[in-house]
């Protein structure tokens, strides 16, 4: 036998060991615990993890309703005000980069603090800015803080709650991000810029303070073999009266399996046992992204505006209807199911660009006038509603769930390194795409949607109702 064929059977073995266990041992796992369980603190957990989400939501949130007065307070041209626009992905990325390895260093309450003190220092390089350079440092801030809570934040709430609590406590991360963008827009036309700046510290101050009442992640606890805060935290999210001894027991005994395995590096991931979670992931965030939402929901205004649409009140519509719909997906994942909610998302998305492709295609022709508004105006609606209830929330659910614990800190990394970027490539080339051809764009929108759907059927399982160690399992198995 060659060495590599021995490398070869070693893996395997070590795979199988991880995942047969598993599988025969939780095969028969049932709702006790969580059905038992005093989930207060579970409750509380996430409010207070949340709060992250709602500051994400005011960071993107504060640019738009601030451009005019900005621009003419500190006499920004529009090439400046769009740098400070933009680089707000920029530190989302290298956030994104840094969150899985500060998540697993210093847990996931110390990366929600790392977070929060970018942000802080963010809104106040804003609030004090005199010229362009301190608006840019402080929006690079904020969107590293943004990157770090895009990942940490639904991770903690997944490792934290129930398995039958689990997806619609993980969305409402989404919920509440929706939510802070909205503040942002209402509230900043009414309050100054400067002000603006400041409402963005409540949310890091009550996420401060509630981090010193809540528990650390009961599986973060485990795996860096901190035995007595790991049973404690999870005494303490499950109620004191819950007996813990069977969920204890299957975290310990997944802990176990995966230490006799290597710390994974970022090209570990490739690696045949942890390929299938990285694709799943990866794929999601790149469906999620490239289907043209950061580009839509940047422009709303002007893609109102050149269909001969009421910007006004298409962008109050527009923010009215993304609230509830995103607030409903939150009660009926646990129920519908992840696939099923992300398969009726992303065919609504296609429907919608081609709507609004053909709104488009029929301006350029000089066609059925009377029906261009109609149609531009339904297809941004049903997008915005059909991103809301499923792709917007979702995928983040969905990462959260998939990746071994040894290896969610670089590949919740990279998921979310992709999505940053394909934030920032859509939002950037959106404007070239609609001066290229605004029917063409919309089209080419909707091919990805109808790719998403196909990835979605044949690769993407259904994790609705099992455990992390369950799902995991399956994935790698």
């Amino acid at each position: 036998m060659t060495i590599k064929e021995d490398v070869e059977k070693c893996n395997n073995n070590v795979h199988e060991d991880v995942s047969m266990p598993l599988l025969l041992d939780q095969a028969n796992m049932t709702d006790e615990t969580s059905s038992k369980a005093s989930l207060w603190m579970v409750y509380l957990s996430t409010i207070v993890a949340v709060c992250g989400s709602f500051e994400f939501g005011s960071c993107i949130g504060f640019s738009s309703p601030t451009q005019a007065e900005i621009t003419k307070d500190l006499s920004l041209t529009l090439a400046q005000y769009s740098v400070f626009g933009s680089i707000l992905t920029f530190g989302a990325m290298v956030g994104a980069i840094t969150s899985g390895p500060i998540a697993d260093l210093i847990g996931r309450k110390g990366a929600m603090r790392t977070a929060t003190g970018f942000c802080v220092a963010g809104w106040l390089a804003i609030y004090f800015a005199k010229g362009a350079l301190s608006l840019d440092i402080g929006r690079l801030a904020t969107g590293y803080g943004m990157g770090v809570y895009s990942y940490v934040v639904p991770v903690f709430i997944a490792e934290i709650a129930p398995k039958n609590l689990r997806g619609a406590l993980t969305a409402v991360n989404q919920l509440m991000i929706c939510t802070g963008v909205s503040v942002s827009f209402i509230i900043g036309t009414i309050l100054t810029w400067r002000t603006l700046a400041l409402t963005g510290l409540i949310p890091c101050a009550i996420l401060l303070v509630g981090l010193f009442f809540i528990p650390e992640s009961p599986r973060w606890l485990a795996k860096i073999g901190h035995e007595k805060e790991f049973e404690a935290a999870l005494q303490n999210l499950r109620g004191k009266d819950t007996d813990i001894s069977k969920e204890a027991a299957e975290i310990r005994d997944y802990i176990e399996t995966l230490e006799r395995l290597p710390n994974a590096k970022m090209l570990d991931l490739f690696q045949r046992r942890y390929l299938r979670s990285v694709i799943i992931g990866v794929g999601l965030m790149i469906f999620q992204q490239f289907g043209g939402i950061n580009g839509i929901c940047f422009y709303v205004t002007n893609i109102f505006e050149s269909a001969g649409v009421s910007s006004s009140t298409g962008t109050i519509v527009y923010a009215i209807i993304q609230l509830p719909i995103t607030a409903l997906c939150t009660t009926v994942i646990d129920r519908a199911g992840r696939k099923p909610l992300i398969l009726v998302s992303s065919t609504g998305l296609v429907v919608a660009c081609i709507l609004s492709g053909i709104s488009f295609y029929l301006k350029d022709h000089n066609l059925a006038l009377n029906l261009i508004p109609i149609l531009a105006v339904a297809g941004i609606l049903i997008y915005i509603s059909s991103f809301s209830a499923g792709m917007g929330a979702v995928p983040w659910v969905v990462m959260s769930e998939i990746f071994p614990i040894n290896i969610k800190g670089v590949a919740g990394s990279l998921a979310t390194l992709v999505n940053w970027f394909g934030a920032w490539a859509v939002s950037y080339s959106f404007n070239f795409l609609m001066s290229w051809s605004s029917s063409g764009t919309f089209m080419l929108y909707a091919a990805v949607s109808a790719l998403g759907i196909l990835f979605v059927i044949t690769v993407v399982p259904e994790t609705k109702g099992k455990t992390l160690e369950q799902i995991q399992a399956e994935i790698n198995a």
